[in-house]
């Protein structure tokens, strides 16, 4: 029996060290790879329980911006974004991203918009940490908008029915 694990695909955020360090606080195991890890074994593996894509510096319109690997599209697991890893799940699952101009870094509150799992036991209102230029205008279709800030529309997202969460701040600084 193999043992149960998260991949967190680091996508050059200056914060994936602390979403692994999150993870490994609640006693989960967690391997931190590259954008291009894996294959169908990864798709496949039962023992894979769910999947962060970490923030990053690029723009997911940047010419050689880290893309998802292969295997994602084929993924069945919980998946969760987080900033740019919201942007590139958005994207890939039909969605529209847009260049946000200004970047936004700083403080923000979140206000809850639906009763989501993600966002179970905690109360809106919460300080949140913004760290993005792009985001996310339009959403896939099966998600629904879940979280918003008074700057930013779609601050968090889901597709509950699939077990795909984005969020546009980063839940594993301090800050938040």
């Amino acid at each position: 029996m193999s043992t149960e694990w998260i991949l967190i695909l680091d996508y050059g955020g200056q914060y994936t060290q602390l979403i692994a360090r999150r993870v490994r606080e609640a006693n989960i195991f967690c391997r931190i790879e590259p954008p291009d890890f894996g294959g169908d074994e990864t798709a496949n593996d039962a023992s894979l329980k769910g999947v962060v894509l970490s923030g990053g510096p690029s723009s997911v319109f940047a010419e050689n911006a880290p893309k998802l690997p292969a295997w994602f599209s084929r993924y069945e697991g919980p998946v969760l974004g987080i900033c740019y890893g919201m942007q590139l799940l958005a994207g890939a699952d039909g969605g529209e991203v847009a260049g946000g101009g200004e970047m936004e870094f700083g403080p923000a509150q979140i206000h809850f918009e639906k009763d989501a799992p993600l966002f179970q036991g905690l109360e809106s209102g919460g300080q949140v940490w913004m760290s993005h230029g792009d985001r996310v205008t339009a959403l896939p279709e099966g998600y629904e908008r879940i979280g918003s800030t008074a700057d930013l529309a779609t601050a968090a997202i889901a597709n509950v029915r699939a077990r795909r969460y984005g969020v546009q701040f980063h839940p594993e600084v301090m800050h938040t």
